[in-house]
């Protein structure tokens, strides 16, 4: 009888033990949860396309232009291809574009979309336009929070960004 007892109090305790760990392995997976919310306003068997429909008439240029001869693409409609380094892990409102040494950061226009948050490492088509800013040691401060982590792309003092109106993002 002592036997079952301990059998059965065994297999009690091991289902509690596997729940407890079911338990925490559900509140690590819930901190890195991908957070979506915005829905893309197009999809195909290859990607999403969150915003607005891609205007491929835009001419294309490289992040390197943008950061080489920013006074000349201010408020001038463009697209590029380009990596995304960081994405802001608080909502997805923003990211840090990167191409080699070249790094920006991607606001979207109106605040009007969001992208994925487990988008960082995937080559974005964007469309939007360059804007000039005053960035504030707060919001310093506030988008590396927001970003869980630091980037050349955000620092104090007049910057240059892209206001994107268009985000194509590779589903795999």
């Amino acid at each position: 009888m002592n036997k079952i007892k301990l059998i059965i109090l065994g297999t009690i305790f091991s289902a509690m033990s596997v729940s407890a760990a079911n338990l925490d392995m559900g509140a690590e997976h819930k901190d890195k949860e991908v957070l979506r919310l915005s829905e893309p306003v197009a999809t195909n068997a290859y990607s999403e396309i969150f915003g607005s429909l891609l205007d491929e008439s835009l001419p294309k240029v490289t992040l390197n232009d943008l950061t080489s001869n920013s006074a000349n693409y201010i408020g001038k409609g463009f697209q590029v291809e380009t990596k995304v380094a960081k994405v802001c892990q608080k909502k997805g409102c923003f990211f840090i574009a990167q191409q080699g040494d070249d790094v920006m950061r991607v606001g979207f226009k109106n605040y009007s979309f969001f992208v994925p948050t487990d988008s960082a490492g995937k080559t974005v088509t964007l469309a939007g336009v360059l804007v000039e800013k005053q960035m504030t040691a707060e919001q310093v401060e506030h988008f590396n929070k927001d970003m869980q982590g630091n980037s050349a792309a955000i620092k104090e003092g007049v910057v240059y960004e892209i206001l994107a109106d268009s985000v194509v993002i590779p589903k795999v």
